[in-house]
């Protein structure tokens, strides 16, 4: 049985798709470059035994194929996670000390993906974010230099700026994580959700986003639930702050704790986050460090309620507050306060606040289909790349990796979503363009001017609580 993108071995003529919208649809190899035999996969049960291709280079030069389409603002801050090594550039001493801390090794030369395990990580983490980068290299192929670098797949990130002197970026090891800090240098990556979370039982991207746009449509705004809502784990980090804080008359926010033990056991039936878009204010609170759950709260038309995080992922620092969400005080005896307070502004203000909802899950909507996401992780590995003082090689011991060897397997979610997500081949447009950097002055002035609304807020805040 051979399978194109959209096709699996769930039977001869199941055909999955999501909301009724397929993956392959946006990466429809154009006439120029048709399907070949390479992307093709056989999962017959007499040959299991798959080989990588030679290459995915496609037959014609896709670098004559410009995109006039500018990246998000977003895309900015790669300048800024990559700037401690711009100058001197990278050594090989540079990406090995970054061993103890990584999960595993990436290497690519020449468009083949080969990779060192060290650990392994929690629940698929690291499979799903190979599986991304194996998808990247499939949907640009031959446009990436060659690299190698580190990830680390837990929650904190681990290069502590207070360990290293930034004058002397040159001791500081390179590792790639899916958050970062103020007070670290991980450079950030988007995280494995994309390609789905299939021990939560949460889709990838693309169907995910479709659900929620429906969910967003069920219930008009005003007729919403008129408190805040939380779901999640309240033994996870810094969330047990919100224990205090349940009861819609007290607080005006309900907080629910999930057993995600006893909601596996009994099939995900209340974990649907389409369905969870039913209030007016939802509530983001970072857990161990950041949340993959942030995209998906913003992703409702509800206004978040941000507890002011510590760390931030990929996107997150371009978010403005009163724009896309309203910010709440992280103290634990200020954090109830906080909730309430906001609740009551937005009913008090129900067109600004819907405005806010609205904002933000635009952001999500506009500025984060997966084309974006494929193309943040082309240019932040695209810009390290180019910062390499070495010519990487295959390390010992390590495995050539491709989607053909990892697309059959057993049945079940994990496999469904690795055929959803698969790519046919080249994209018909290249990567977005990059932005500038932001100038010393531009960015101080969009730091200065975010924490002034916050302050503005606790003003606000202090004042009706008098």
């Amino acid at each position: 049985m051979y399978f194109r993108k959209n096709t699996h071995a769930f039977g001869p003529s199941v055909k999955p798709t999501f909301a009724g919208v397929s993956f392959q649809r946006l990466y429809r190899p154009s006439p120029e470059y048709p399907l070949r035999d390479e992307y093709l996969l056989n999962c017959t049960t007499t040959n299991m035994t798959l080989t990588c291709p030679a290459n995915y280079l496609p037959q014609g030069d896709l670098a004559e194929r410009l995109s006039h389409l500018q990246c998000p603002d977003y895309f900015r801050w790669i300048h800024e996670d990559l700037k401690p090594w711009k100058k001197n550039g990278i050594t090989l001493e540079m990406v090995e000390s970054a061993k103890q801390f990584a999960h595993f090794r990436l290497v690519i030369i020449n468009g083949t993906a080969y990779v060192n395990q060290y650990d392994k990580a929690f629940q698929t983490r690291d499979v799903l974010t190979l599986w991304g980068i194996l998808q990247l290299l499939k949907l640009y192929p031959g446009r990436l230099p060659d690299l190698d670098l580190m990830f680390q797949c837990h929650d904190p990130p681990l290069i502590k700026k207070d360990q290293y002197m930034e004058s002397n970026a040159t001791e500081v090891p390179l590792l790639f994580h899916f958050c970062g800090s103020d007070s670290t240098f991980d450079i950030v990556f988007p995280d494995w959700s994309f390609w789905g979370w299939p021990e939560t039982n949460i889709k990838p991207w693309v169907p995910l986003m479709k659900d929620i746009e429906k969910g967003n449509r069920k219930i008009n705004w005003t007729n919403r639930e008129p408190y805040a809502y939380w779901k999640g784990s309240l033994f996870m980090g810094t969330r047990g702050k919100l224990k205090n804080c349940n009861s819609t008359k007290d607080w005006n926010a309900a907080i629910y704790h999930q057993d995600w033990f006893r909601e596996t056991a009994e099939g995900f039936n209340n974990s649907d986050l389409s369905q969870q878009c039913t209030n007016r204010y939802k509530i983001y609170i970072e857990g161990i460090a950041w949340s993959v759950s942030n995209k998906y709260v913003l992703a409702c038309d509800s206004m978040t309620l941000q507890v002011n995080p510590t760390f931030y992922e990929f996107f997150t620092r371009s978010l403005v507050p009163l724009k896309h969400y309203w910010p709440i005080n992280d103290h634990p005896d200020q954090i109830c306060k906080s909730i309430k307070f906001a609740v009551e502004w937005g009913n008090s203000h129900i067109e600004k606040a819907q405005e806010v909802g609205q904002e933000g899950s635009k952001f999500i909507m506009e500025q984060m289909p997966i084309e974006n996401i494929y193309d943040y992780m082309f240019h932040v590995l695209n810009e390290y790349g180019m910062l390499l003082r070495y010519k990487p090689t295959i390390p010992s011991g390590a495995v050539e990796l491709c989607s053909e060897k990892w697309g059959c397997g057993p049945n079940g979610l994990e496999h469904m979503y690795r055929l959803e997500t698969m790519v046919e081949g080249p994209a018909q447009r290249n990567p977005c363009a990059m932005p500038p950097p932001y100038s010393p002055q531009a960015l101080q002035e969009l730091l200065d001017q975010n924490a002034k609304i916050k302050r503005q807020v606790e003003e606000w805040e202090s004042e009706g609580n008098q």
